[in-house]
């Protein structure tokens, strides 16, 4: 006997995406993590459109000491990875979600620093604190929107966090190098600076920076 064979119902990409983009806008956790991703990128991108040659330039580093202060990004990553389990074990959810865009703008701070004091290691620092604190906001947000998502809208939420957050990348560079062309390589690092005040003071006032725990329990809701 051949197996029965269950109709498959039609699936409509414009409708699917809909439905994703308004779950995660009706949603008081969903979209402010989403602002937050955006705001942090976005400024990011424009201070790396223009870190080069100000380090070079303005900072006066050489090719190996640009290369340096990059590395301390990836640095930071591996060390923030690592304290990751015992800073959750310490602190609220909520608090552990504020870590990655708090250090986010203090970085950004230390590298306008540099605009007064010209430093290498002000541009660690600001690098260093680019990845420590940012990888526990990627474990931690990751970790609460497949918490609180229903299974049959976790891939339309994923694909529509990843689209806005790799999506404002480009624009970021293209908006850093935009900056830099009408004013200065200065302004970049300022404008960079307020994406990042931005992406803090969202998350900071939203439901999600006041979380005990992650809501498992909603996990089921549709």
């Amino acid at each position: 006997r051949e197996p029965s064979r269950t109709a498959t119902p039609a699936r409509h990409f414009m409708l699917e995406l809909r439905e994703g983009t308004r779950f995660v806008l009706r949603d008081s956790l969903l979209l402010p993590m989403l602002a937050t991703a955006v705001f942090f990128n976005l400024g990011f991108f424009v201070l790396q459109a223009v870190y080069v040659p100000y380090a070079v330039h303005r900072l006066g580093l050489s090719a190996s000491a640009v290369g340096i202060t990059l590395g301390a990004y990836g640095v930071g990553m591996v060390c923030g990875a690592l304290a990751a389990p015992a800073i959750a074990r310490r602190l609220a959810f909520g608090r552990v979600l504020l870590i990655g865009p708090s250090c986010g703008l203090l970085a950004s701070l230390v590298m306008v620093g540099t605009l007064v004091a010209p430093s290498f290691w002000l541009a660690l620092l600001s690098f260093f604190l680019l990845g420590a604190g940012p990888i526990l906001w990627v474990v931690g947000s990751t970790t609460l929107r497949q918490a609180i998502t229903p299974q049959r809208m976790m891939g339309r939420v994923s694909a529509l966090n990843s689209t806005a957050t790799y999506g404002a990348r480009p624009a970021g560079a293209l908006l850093g190098a935009a900056i830099s062309a009408r004013w200065n390589m200065d302004a970049c690092l300022v404008a960079a600076a307020a994406a990042f005040l931005v992406q803090a003071l969202i998350i900071a006032m939203s439901p999600a920076a006041r979380l005990a725990r992650i809501p498992e329990e909603r996990a089921t809701a549709c």
